[in-house]
């Protein structure tokens, strides 16, 4: 707030009611001192124990997302120092049919009606459960990938490029029971479209390689998870791997593993239990005094 009001610049502050109670009752008394001061027309006012100038063009701003786990409701004395603006839920076509626009697709209009209707009838239709996402951000990794796989491979038709780019995105996610029903509604909105999985034979042979050096059953979908483990780590930054006790998540992953190394890409595994560990030992922290980084 102060370095804000001492260069006249307007700030955004996301998802604001994430912040704990007690701390925003702490950004409304200050916000309060701001807005005194603004109404007073002053070019100096007394700030957080110092005096700090005062430049009129500063503005503040934040979005909320109310009534969701996690967050809190926004003191009375916080909300009426701000004027609220409500939005309204994005027009998913429109954003569709503009992002394949600019990933190249010529159908995008079709092609954007057929994806947002098979995330509404996936929404529906589909289990429920706590790693499904059929939202914007679910959509916006899908539509990246299908510009990439587009640009790798021009001689494939437009709508068996967005297939595959639905199926291989969503295909890791699903718990079994739900993939039957997501292929079935894939082929309704596809009728005719033949697109088979893309295959890593050399690879495919080594990961059944490891699974019976292991004295593993070979089962045709385990050995698919860790294709799909595999195609997700190329494709996204952090990967979560979620399922009951017993349902192979440790074989899938230390198969993978070893299927890396054997193929000549040494790849190690280190267990830490997140909890044992403080924040800041985790993931790094800057001193406050000092500005050092020490790295998690």
């Amino acid at each position: 707030f102060s370095g804000l009001v001492q260069v006249g610049a307007w700030g955004c502050f996301d998802e604001f009611n994430r912040i704990e109670a007690p701390v925003l009752s702490v950004v409304a008394a200050q916000l309060k001192t701001i807005q005194s001061a603004l109404v007073a027309g002053v070019k100096q006012f007394h700030f957080e124990g110092r005096d700090i100038a005062m430049v009129d063009s500063c503005g503040f701003f934040i979005t909320m997302n109310p009534g969701y786990a996690g967050r809190t409701e926004l003191p009375d004395n916080l909300k009426a120092l701000f004027r609220p603006m409500t939005m309204i839920t994005p027009d998913l076509n429109i954003i569709c049919e503009n992002m394949l626009l600019s990933e190249g697709f010529d159908q995008a209009r079709i092609l954007a009606k057929k994806m947002v209707t098979l995330y509404m009838l996936a929404k529906e239709q589909l289990s429920k459960q706590f790693h499904y996402d059929w939202g914007l951000r679910a959509l916006k990794s899908v539509l990246v990938m299908a510009g990439s796989l587009k640009r790798a491979s021009l001689d494939i038709p437009e709508d068996v490029v967005l297939m595959r780019a639905l199926r291989d995105m969503n295909s890791p996610k699903f718990v079994f029971e739900d993939v039957p029903l997501f292929l079935g509604l894939l082929t309704d909105l596809f009728p005719g479209l033949k697109c088979p999985r893309v295959g890593y034979p050399d690879f495919n042979k080594v990961v059944n390689g490891v699974l019976s050096g292991g004295n593993y059953v070979l089962i045709e979908w385990q050995s698919d998870k860790i294709i799909q483990l595999y195609e997700t780590m190329m494709t996204r930054h952090t990967t979560m791997i979620v399922g009951p006790t017993g349902g192979g998540k440790s074989v899938v992953l230390n198969t993978l593993c070893g299927t890396q190394t054997a193929m000549g890409l040494p790849t190690k595994l280190t267990v830490i239990n997140a909890k044992m560990i403080p924040l800041p030992e985790l993931y790094g922290e800057l001193d406050p005094v000092t500005r050092d980084w020490t790295d998690g």
